[in-house]
């Protein structure tokens, strides 16, 4: 707005004189202080309608915040986190991460947008000069920042502009609930997975190497064979996930060398399944012992002893290795007949 616009009686009626210290050059200072220069007056200053339309470009500004964090929380649960958006010239990207980050950056610099063209066009500008002072304040400094404080509450114009202010603390209300949302993305609730593997009633046993479905007659006295659930292939996309907590070792003893009844009633013939995962801290077991039917984890040395309900007699494993219950189908091959009664893997308990 030119100064043909503004009314005439709003305009300063003379201009205001350098303020601040002022000095005078002379040989002992040869630079002279030439204090503040002449207050410039904005045009909000002097004419209300101006300030008028500053206010609703704040409140716009903080409003479009509010809008931006409703779309943050409903982008976050209305888009599938698999699709994919083209867009020039980013290409290919997530159409979740890009409609949460383009949300949550917009009400973000709104809000500090906002806060800035408030700053800059209603909030009072002039400058101010004081001499340095003692650290310690006296009492009446700090009835003067008593002062200022007040003055400068006054010349915000937060109470006079409840527009700004209503919209203002709408902005900063809404805007950590995106903090909250994204607590959600720490990682998937685990419910009850970690309780539960491929392993059911009726899954065949697989042979690791083969691929093969495996019969009792496969399975030699004193061998070690590593099994799998019948139907995960190693190009499923979850493969690695899920035998993460199904990988079986098998091995065949003579029944009379099982000294757990449990174990006995949950073998067939004399081959038991246990749990490929040490309960340590996850390691493949691979070792085994054909004399003592011990097995032994490679990483911290926890040995298990298979005769006896592959409890810990070594090492730093915290329990036992679970045991998968097996039988035959109709057709003579080995199937499980349920999961694993424990959950698999290390530190579960910890993990609750």
């Amino acid at each position: 707005m030119s100064s043909q616009e503004i009314p005439e009686e709003n305009l300063p009626t003379e201009q205001a004189p350098a303020h601040g210290a002022v000095g005078v050059a002379d040989e002992r200072n040869p630079f002279a202080d030439p204090g503040l220069p002449p207050h410039e007056h904005r045009v909000q200053d002097i004419d209300e309608r101006a300030a008028r339309r500053s206010e609703r470009v704040v409140a716009l500004l903080f409003t479009v915040s509010m809008l931006a964090t409703v779309g943050f929380i409903a982008s976050y649960v209305a888009i599938p986190a698999d699709q994919v958006i083209y867009v020039f010239p980013l290409g290919h990207i997530s159409a979740l991460n890009f409609a949460l980050g383009l949300t949550l950056g917009t009400a973000l610099f709104t809000i500090g947008a906002g806060a800035v063209h408030w700053a800059r066009t209603l909030m009072s500008d002039v400058e101010i000069a004081d001499e340095r002072h003692p650290i310690a304040a006296s009492p009446e400094v700090r009835a003067k920042v008593h002062a200022d404080f007040a003055e400068g509450a006054k010349e915000s114009q937060l109470g006079r502009r409840k527009l700004i202010r209503n919209t203002m603390l709408g902005a900063l209300t809404l805007v950590p609930l995106s903090g909250l949302v994204l607590l959600r993305d720490l990682g998937p609730l685990p419910e009850t997975k970690l309780r539960h593997t491929l392993w059911a009633k009726g899954k065949r046993l697989v042979n690791m190497n083969t691929n093969e479905p495996l019969r009792p007659e496969d399975v030699a006295v004193g061998s070690l064979t590593f099994a799998k659930p019948d139907g995960l292939e190693e190009t499923d996309e979850d493969f690695q996930k899920e035998i993460a907590k199904a990988a079986l070792m098998i091995v065949r003893l003579q029944p009379d060398n099982i000294k757990d009844k449990r174990e006995l009633d949950w073998s067939h013939q004399g081959i038991v399944a246990y749990s490929k995962i040490c309960t340590h801290v996850g390691c493949p077991i691979s070792l085994y012992e054909q004399q003592t039917h011990h097995v032994l984890c490679p990483c911290h040395q926890s040995t298990f002893d298979l005769s006896d309900g592959a409890r810990v007699i070594f090492g730093p494993a915290g329990h036992a290795l679970p045991q998968l219950r097996i039988g035959v189908d109709s057709e003579g091959y080995l199937q499980a007949l349920g999961d694993f009664e424990e959950p698999v893997g290390p530190a579960f308990w910890e993990r609750g």
